[in-house]
């Protein structure tokens, strides 16, 4: 009776740590799976008159906005969501400069504020006259 005592502890002992090894991997896939998708990038450059100031790769979480994006990697001014200046480069009224931008070569339709990120999207600002 013993016996068949210590084979059936022995069995559940078994069965246990097989159960805690499957949740410890479910666990760590899970939170791999996590990590990968936040960390999305974006190649954000900067030019003013065409020729490029600066060009950087930033990491941004599903569902980042653009505005945040550059205001947490950028040293940004902003006015109702459009960006006014950054890095210290700003629009200049007077002779009509603006930042413009592009989102993946095409000309940006809704300000950075309301711009959803994508994993590898290429945005280049463009301080020019309009």
């Amino acid at each position: 009776m013993k016996k068949v005592l210590h084979m059936f502890s022995a069995l559940l002992l078994a069965a246990g740590i097989l159960a805690g090894c499957g949740t410890t991997e479910q666990s760590q896939q899970q939170n791999q799976q996590t990590e990968q998708q936040a960390e999305q990038q974006v190649t954000v450059t900067l030019s003013e008159g065409g020729e490029e100031i600066s060009s950087k790769e930033v990491s941004f979480e599903e569902g980042d906005n653009l505005l945040d994006v550059m205001k947490e990697n950028f040293e940004i001014e902003e006015d109702d969501g459009f960006i006014t200046s950054i890095d210290g480069h700003s629009q200049d009224e007077e002779k009509s400069k603006y930042w413009l931008f592009t989102v993946n070569g095409e000309m940006a339709q809704v300000g950075a504020n309301e711009l959803e990120l994508k994993d590898g999207d290429e945005v280049v600002f463009n301080l020019q006259a309009a």
